[in-house]
């Protein structure tokens, strides 16, 4: 895939998780891969995923940059939403938080095999205890 057919297809990806197709990612993920070393199936993931949207309704995964070189990806997401139950640790205070991701990818025949993600926890932290 060149880099522009990547680019387009994991901008479809994201498309397909602010849609709350979650459980529809077969022509995204392998069936095995990894995220941050772990090694999951692709329900796994898609639970994973699916779970953070429960716990956050209005989740909305705002591109901001992409970049794409061979068979990776990295994107760096922004989040301004509202959790309304625990998320990553912290009880809901009801209050909307903003934070962002760093996101590497690893694509092998056009699906992610591998995921390192980052996620501003310092952020999350302050503003879920305010």
């Amino acid at each position: 895939m060149d880099s522009a057919t990547l680019e387009a297809h994991y901008r479809r990806y994201i498309g397909y998780l602010n849609n709350r197709q979650t459980h529809n990612l077969e022509e995204f993920v392998h069936d095995e891969l990894t995220y941050n070393g772990k090694p999951l199936t692709r329900a796994d993931y898609q639970n994973y995923i699916a779970d953070d949207i429960a716990r956050i309704p209005d989740l909305y995964f705002d591109l901001h940059h992409v970049i794409v070189s061979d068979n990776h990806v990295a994107s760096r997401i922004s989040f301004d939403c509202t959790p309304a139950k625990v998320f990553r640790g912290h009880e809901s205070n009801g209050r909307k938080i903003s934070f962002t991701e760093h996101v590497f990818y690893q694509f092998e025949d056009g699906k992610i095999r591998k995921v390192w993600s980052l996620l501003d926890d310092p952020a999350i932290a302050a503003q879920m205890a305010a």
